[in-house]
């Protein structure tokens, strides 16, 4: 059996976006660089929705120009029921239901599973049980009246193990947790 890691990089107050914030909410450094590059250099399968991919392929610049894949050599699902062609090479579109082809993927699969980005996808995976890491990468603000979805906007509660933590750059914590299974404690 496969394990699913969710990755995602959040502020402080919850948001996984701001309609004001550059990439990486403007806190790039050479440890994030370096641990985001480690992390897509093992083999893994990469999953994400329609929107990251639409958001992704649109990057220019340092990416390379529009439409570059960002992480080129890495096979990616794209889930989608409306998108038909991806320009990236490694990556193929899905329109069968997300949770039948992921629990597929986990048990049939024969390199780990994470996403990127895409939170509709991930709060699914949660809602599913088929979470087995969510890493979170937490920047040092507060996006207030800027912030786009909340991250857990609509996710049932849930009890996590903190598994590991450590900084990037002195400003961006790495928080690992596993799902428990557990109910959490009521008052």
């Amino acid at each position: 059996m496969q394990t699913l890691t969710v990755d995602v990089f959040v502020s402080v107050d919850g948001y996984a976006g701001s309609a004001t914030s550059p990439a990486y909410f403007g806190y790039d450094g050479p440890m994030l660089e370096e641990w985001i590059h480690e992390e897509m250099a093992g083999p893994q399968l990469v999953l994400m929705g329609r929107r990251t991919y639409e958001a992704l392929a649109g990057l220019s610049g340092e990416t390379g120009g529009a439409g570059r894949d960002p992480v080129p050599g890495v096979d990616k699902v794209v889930f989608s029921s409306t998108l038909r062609t991806v320009s990236w090479q490694d990556t193929r579109v899905c329109h069968d239901d997300l949770i039948a082809e992921v629990t597929r993927l986990k048990s049939e699969g024969h390199v780990p599973l994470r996403t990127m980005g895409s939170l509709s996808v991930v709060r699914q995976l949660l809602e599913a049980g088929l979470v087995d890491r969510l890493r979170l990468m937490t920047f040092p603000l507060l996006v207030g009246e800027s912030g786009r979805e909340p991250l857990f906007a609509g996710v049932r509660s849930a009890d996590l193990e903190l598994v590991s933590h450590h900084d990037l750059d002195g400003r961006v914590l790495v928080m690992e947790y596993r799902p428990t299974g557990r109910a959490i404690p009521r008052a």
